[in-house]
């Protein structure tokens, strides 16, 4: 099948801003492996040992020697809640008057309880400290009272170093009381758990939950007296975690943006325990910011926010805002994410980003989508074209069926073959095979932007390649791509049987399409009142119902405009453009 090229040809080598890449997931559907797994059981095990007990013993500190500014400003809804006798997390309630911590409870709610999140609320809630303690000191007694011992859930590694850092940064509500019973027993518990993480961080995987471990781990021995061997030890293993988490390129290992936002917010969080002594923090933490948070602040559209990629929710502009001002790159931001997969073409009022990368592995991500080569514009503020949204980072979770269904392919704005996951989605929620080699090309010069990318997540079931190239002009106003289904070389299969295929645009919030007359494309009017033209060659096109959910986890009614086609001798190649009407 011949193919018209879409979008003309720069001019000359010499014009061109070059940026190749090649992402490979190799083993991506091969979590922990059966050592790893077995380790873990017999940790798990060993802290429930006389040994271990034997291990927590020591002195307990008299005081802190200082307290961390908690970076992140308190929900002070979810402390008047907590005020009115209600502890209400991810859809679940709790009444504090008979609360029992070892009730049955959503997997969510239980973190948030007992890493003692909720201190961050009470504080953003309560007029001074006194009035927070009063909150704060019953609901630790019982916490105490219940946990006193180790629990393979309360004591988790992940979770009781954010309860060591929440208590930490919080100290003044936990430990304003005069009764010496009740402070000594928070002193000592804050001693015993540090003890725990000397053994218990160092034994969990490479991810996110270990640096949660760590930073919990380093703060406390800068902050309770004769840890500074604990801080070093701590200090060494994160260091060696972020060169790991964090890519070359400031993208996190997860691909999934909310899980930077939670980094980057951890890492500012640790990173004032060495000024509460008058201390400067290591540069590790500023060098490690430096990189993430321009790389994040690469993906935001016009409308301020963050998509949904790989399981994350959508992320609203205040936490983004938030960063800017509290990091030495500012409001810097990435293009090219070479290593991350993260691509921006931006020009004019018009703001596009694209996920050119496998996903995510399953040893260090859990919930990534099947959306390779998805993308999502935007105009001005409006969000033009998005993808349907995430379901972690939302304050209520989402119905299982609604949350298993953001991560499909079809529900992405990309091209899927048979109505099948270009990666497979496993019954256990793991990403499963599929693309395992990402390739991009992008090149800019004063004619516009043109980037080209291509994936094998079809290779292997169906002996077929899929690649897009995109082109925006210089003003902006003019979008251009092209979708090419095309034999893959590497493919086992001999015969190629004809397959149908989609390409979808999702339309952001308040999009109105209306189709035009001659079947093959749609007028499209966004909430400001501009309105883009959208025009298809090689298939036909309809519109047909979606959704969107925003950063509060609302679900809104959307558009979508769906290209359907079939191939012709395992070949296919469909044209598409979007032209924004006036200026």
């Amino acid at each position: 099948m011949a193919r018209t090229p879409t979008a003309p040809e720069p001019a000359s080598d010499a014009e061109i801003g070059d940026s190749d890449g090649r992402l490979l997931r190799v083993g991506g559907d091969r979590g922990l492996s059966l050592s790893e797994r077995v380790a873990a059981r017999v940790s798990t095990s060993l802290y429930k040992t006389p040994l271990h007990r034997l291990r927590l013993r020591g002195r307990y500190p008299l005081k802190l020697l200082g307290v961390p500014e908690d970076p992140v400003p308190g929900d002070g809804a979810i402390g008047e809640r907590i005020r009115a006798g209600r502890l209400i997390h991810a859809g679940h309630t709790a009444m504090t008057r008979d609360l029992d911590f070892r009730a049955a409870a959503p997997a969510a709610w239980r973190d948030w309880a007992h890493g003692w999140e909720w201190l961050r609320d009470i504080a953003g809630h309560a007029a001074d400290h006194k009035d927070g303690a009063k909150l704060a000191e019953p609901l630790i007694a019982r916490w105490l009272a219940d946990f006193g011992d180790y629990d393979p859930q309360a004591w988790r590694a992940d979770v009781t170093g954010t309860r060591l850092l929440f208590a930490l940064g919080h100290a003044p509500l936990v430990l304003s009381s005069t009764d010496q019973v009740y402070r000594s027993s928070v002193l000592s518990a804050l001693a015993t758990w540090a003890r725990h993480l000397d053994r218990a961080a160092f034994r969990l995987p490479d991810g996110l939950p270990r640096a949660r471990a760590l930073c919990g781990l380093y703060a406390a021995g800068l902050l309770i007296p004769g840890g500074e061997a604990r801080a070093a030890a701590a200090l060494a293993a994160l260091d060696r975690l972020l060169a790991v988490l964090v890519l070359p390129d400031g993208g996190i290992a997860t691909r999934a943006p909310v899980d930077a936002l939670a980094l980057a917010e951890l890492l500012l969080f640790t990173a004032g325990t060495g000024p509460a002594l008058g201390l400067r923090p290591p540069p590790l933490f500023a060098d490690t910011l430096a990189r993430l948070v321009p790389s994040l602040r690469g993906l935001v559209l016009g409308d301020a926010m963050i998509g949904a990629w790989h399981g994350g929710a959508a992320i609203p502009a205040v936490p983004l805002e938030r960063l800017a001002k509290r990091t030495a790159t500012g409001t810097a931001l990435a293009r090219a994410g070479r290593w991350s997969g993260y691509y921006r073409l931006s020009a004019g009022k018009t703001v596009l980003v694209i996920d050119a990368g496998p996903p995510p592995l399953a040893r260090v991500a859990a919930g990534g989508h099947a959306g390779t080569l998805a993308f999502e514009l935007s105009d001005g503020a409006d969000r033009v074209i998005t993808n349907c949204g995430g379901e972690r980072g939302l304050a209520t979770p989402l119905p299982g069926p609604l949350a298993a269904g953001l991560r499909t392919t079809a529900a992405h704005s990309t091209l899927t073959i048979a109505d099948t996951n270009s990666t497979r989605i496993r019954d256990d929620g793991a990403l499963g095979l599929g693309v395992e080699e990402v390739t991009v090309q992008s090149r800019s010069s004063e004619q516009g932007q043109w980037l080209e990318a291509s994936h094998d997540g079809y290779a292997k079931r169906f002996g077929l390649l899929v690649r897009r190239r995109l082109f925006l002009s210089p003003d902006g106003q003019d979008l251009r791509g092209e979708d090419v289904i095309e034999p893959a070389a590497k493919s086992p299969l001999k015969r190629r049987p004809e397959r149908d295929f989609d390409i979808r645009f999702h339309l952001g919030p308040g999009v109105a399409a209306t189709p035009t007359a001659d079947g093959a494309g749609a007028l499209l009017k966004l909430p400001q009142g501009r309105v883009w033209g959208m025009k298809a060659r090689g298939g036909t096109v309809s519109i047909e119902p979606s959704l969107w959910i925003d950063p509060a986890g609302t679900l809104h009614k959307t558009q979508q405009l769906v290209i359907t086609g079939r191939t012709d001798k395992a070949d296919a190649s469909i044209g598409w453009s979007f032209k924004r009407a006036g200026k």
